[in-house]
Parts: C-alpha cells; structure tokens; sequence
C-alpha cells in the first residue's frame, strides 16, 4: 500500500476514502484509536471487504456478526492453517499450536490440556485468585497516580499463569516478557529485530523443556506442563510445536485478561452512568464481566485461509484467500447487538459477544478469565469508591492485541 493511502486514511475522515482503499490493518490506526468509523462503514457498504494491498499482502475483511459466526463455524471451508494473525508465520520459524490447526489434531492436542481449566479446577483456584488479588490491591498507594496496567493488570494476570504452568514464581516476569515478544515484531519496539525477537523465544523453550523433564518424571498432575508431557497426543510433540503450544497458552491466558481489566477501569470512567450504577449494585458484576469484555475486545481479530471458493455476502472468496475475522468490529454490530456502542453493564444477553471466537477454536480460558475479572471487581468495590483515570491510555502498537501499555489512575477509597 502506498504512503499516500496510509496517510489519506490518518488525515482524511473514514467517508472521505475510497472504499477500495481501506486498509483497516494499519497500525496507526490502532495506535490512534481511529479505526471504529473504518469499520462501521465496512459493515454498512462493504461487510465483506477485500483489501488488495497492505503490509501484511492481500486479505479479507469480515466485519459482521453473522458472517464472522458463519466463517468461524464452518473449518472445512475457513482452515486455521497455518496461522491465526494477520501476518504470515515466518517460514525459518514455525511454531504448529493447535489453535492454528483443524480437527482432528486441533482437537486431540486442546483435549490434553482442556481439563486444567475445568470447573471444578476453577472452583479450587478461586480461593488463591481472591487471596492474591486481596494482596495485590491491598499494596496500591491511595491518592496518588501509578499505571494500572503494571501493578494491577499485568501483575495479576502473570500471578495466574505462574498458577497454571505450575511455574516458578520469582521467574513469573519471563512469562509477560515471552507473551509481549510473542505477540510484537520489531515494528512494535518490543524487540529490536525479528533475530532478537527468535532468540528469546528459544530462551522461554529452553525454560519451559526443563520443566518439561521434570513433570515428565513424576506423575501427572494437574498443570499445564504436565498435561502437556503426558497426554497421549502431545508427549511427542517437536521442539518448535511446544514452543509453538507454550506461546498460545501464554499469550491467551495473559494478554486477553490483562487488557480487560484495564479497559473495564477505562470505560467505567468514561460512562460515568454506569459507574454510579456498578457503586449502587455490585450484583451487577457477572453481566458487567461479559460487557466488558465484549467492549473491550482483547483480542481484535482471527485469521482463516479458504481451502476453496467460497461465497459469503455476495462476494466470492478464492480458494487460498487470507480471510481476517475481525471480533472488534462484529463486537459493534447493531444487527446482532443493541445499542453496541454503548457500555451498558447490565445488558440484557451480555454474552452474546465474539472475544472469545466461537465453534471448535472458542476460547479455553473464558470461564477463567470471567472469574478473574469478576473476583477482581467484587475487590475492588469493598475497598475503593472510584479507581479515576488521570491520563490518557497508551495503546499497544497492534491490530491483533487490542490492549494498553499505560493506564495512569488515581485509587479513591470510600
């Protein structure tokens, strides 16, 4: 795509481009918070969209609720293979995960490691969530700013997936680094070249097959690693597929989280309504969870690869077509969702949302993450009156996480 386009969709207003010429997975625009017009317009003229020319080759956008639901339903046609993001997997650099993958490997591998999130693994982790969160919140400074991105979200979210790996936990910051270096090329500034960004990877696969050994020696238990070890379908995975598997795990079970209990904070300030309405109501969390993260959408978008001509709205996709799916947008579809460019934390249906994908690659964590957001609420409604945002958000440079770096607040207790 040329300058001139990427510069006429920063300047120009979304009804101002031409239709053909919008690229809405340009990073500036998510580092600007200027996609949400691009994106009503593509629902309203071009729901089906194909974008001939951007950073990442050409690709389709699938903007609507029902169409995104038709694409994610039907893996015969739409395969996972070989990448879930917008950008093409590095080929000196695979990493297989069985979210990238279709039935039946996707389903044994998912299989391994679905028990450690089974309800009645949440019910025993609920105790220690609520415990850590009490510690967490309880160690914040009153009336000053500090970044809630840093001491709450991020340090909670990593807290958990030391839990769920069973990993050390004076090392837990090598996970947040690993999930940010998974997730951000060089162009990011998280790393400085793809080189570094292949080094450090290897370094969390050197970690975590130590680990590996470890588990595979004793019986099995009921983390992660040792599912992993011992599960029929995984215990003879390649180095690259752990590591592969190692990253979805990490990154599913940090950054989807971690960006909502931030963009919970953020709305609730902006709608100061439904803040007054949270402090009056506090059994309104459970549906307020689900609008959160409906209104939040952590992760942006999926990424499918048509394994034959297709027909969807009209316009032909062609076999091989990288066809992007993308949840922020169906998240704000008025004929799926009433009123959705509103935050309404006692919504009616609050969980007929997207985040969390739908069909056989649905989330694996999303009754986790609803109770880690919900505990973390039902926390900070006993101790504080108001967590006030004093600055403005600092996004993540990404059209796949759709996150904050920064969140300045100030904590009001009652």
């Amino acid at each position: 795509m040329s300058e001139a386009t990427v510069l006429q969709m920063i300047d120009h207003e979304a009804k101002d481009v031409p239709l053909e010429d919008i690229d809405v997975s340009q990073r500036e625009l998510w580092v600007q918070d200027r996609k949400w017009d691009y994106f009503a317009r593509l629902r309203d003229e071009a729901p089906v969209h194909f974008c001939k020319d951007s950073e990442f080759g050409p690709y389709w956008s699938v903007t609507r609720f029902a169409d995104i639901m038709e694409v994610e339903a039907n893996w015969q046609s739409f395969s996972s293979d070989p990448a879930i993001t917008i950008v093409d997997p590095e080929e000196d650099f695979p990493l297989p995960m069985f979210i990238a993958m279709d039935p039946p490997k996707h389903d044994e591998q998912r299989m391994t490691v679905q028990g450690s999130v089974a309800p009645k693994n949440l019910k025993v982790m609920e105790s220690t969530i609520r415990g850590r969160v009490q510690k967490v919140l309880d160690s914040l400074p009153v009336g000053e700013p500090f970044n809630w991105v840093d001491k709450v979200s991020i340090e909670l979210t990593t807290q958990m997936l030391a839990t769920l790996f069973d990993f050390p936990f004076e090392d837990r910051s090598k996970l947040t680094r690993w999930s940010d270096v998974a997730t951000g090329g060089p162009e990011t500034g998280i790393v400085e070249s793809e080189e570094q960004r292949q080094a450090e990877l290897l370094e969390c696969l050197a970690y975590f097959t130590n680990l590996w050994e470890e588990r595979a020696k004793q019986g099995l238990s009921n983390d992660l690693i040792s599912m992993l070890a011992h599960g029929e379908a995984t215990q003879d995975m390649s180095p690259q597929e752990y590591l592969g598997n190692l990253i979805l795990l990490i990154v599913g079970g940090n950054d989807t989280t971690r960006n909502s209990m931030t963009g919970g904070v953020l709305a609730l300030n902006q709608n100061p309504g439904e803040y007054a309405k949270l402090r009056n109501n506090p059994t309104v969390i459970p549906s307020m969870v689900s609008e959160i993260i409906r209104w939040q959408t952590p992760l942006a978008h999926m990424r499918r690869k048509a394994t034959k001509d297709y027909v969807l709205g009209g316009k032909t996709i062609k076999a091989g077509d990288k066809v992007v799916m993308w949840y922020i947008s169906g998240n704000r579809d008025e004929r799926a969702i009433d009123k959705p460019n509103e935050f309404i934390i006692d919504r009616d249906r609050a969980r007929q949302h997207l985040s969390f994908g739908f069909g056989i690659h649905r989330c694996m964590g999303n009754r986790l993450a609803e109770m880690q957001i919900k505990i973390l609420w039902e926390e900070i409604q006993k101790r504080f009156h108001m967590v006030e945002v004093v600055g403005d958000p600092v996004l993540v440079p990404s059209n796949f996480v759709h996150g904050f770096t920064d969140l300045q607040v100030v904590l009001h207790s009652h």
